[in-house]
């Protein structure tokens, strides 16, 4: 979705009243349209009463905020020791190059987002990923595509 200013406005109010404001505000705002563009940062800058160096440090602290739109499904690769030890170098490397992309990228059509993650908690199942809102053990590729496609439905 577009950055629409008076949508950020309704939810940073909504989300304002909260302590420590700032990351409620950036994730709900993160949540809302995918990413969080430059000109958040000065909106919720002046919306908390914070420097923009404050929020730009929030912002780029967490991973999982992004500065550009993202693909429809997000694809995080656990790239902790336990996967390493289990694959999930060789695994990268498969789904980079099918994918068409890298770390952070995002394929041509705009489906899938490549990101790295550092541990989803499934070292007994290695390598993990995780596809949308999808835990996936002991992935390869062939269980990577079932996991897309199910989030293309």
């Amino acid at each position: 979705m577009a950055w629409h200013k008076e949508k950020a406005a309704v939810i940073i109010e909504a989300n304002r009243h909260l302590d420590g404001p700032a990351l409620p505000v950036l994730r709900a705002l993160h949540e809302a349209f995918g990413y969080l563009p430059e000109e958040a940062t000065a909106q919720v800058a002046e919306a908390l009463n914070l420097s923009r160096a404050e929020i730009h440090g929030v912002i780029t602290f967490y991973h999982d905020f992004r500065p550009e739109p993202g693909g429809r499904t997000s694809l995080k690769l656990c790239r902790a020791e336990a996967c390493q030890a289990m694959g999930s170098e060789a695994l990268a490397a498969e789904v980079s190059q099918k994918l068409g992309t890298s770390w952070h990228g995002t394929t041509r059509d705009g489906r899938v987002t490549l990101e790295p993650v550092f541990c989803l908690g499934l070292c007994s199942v290695a390598p993990a990923a995780l596809v949308g809102t999808e835990l996936v053990g002991r992935a390869d590729w062939l269980r990577l595509q079932q996991a897309l496609a199910k989030c293309d439905h």
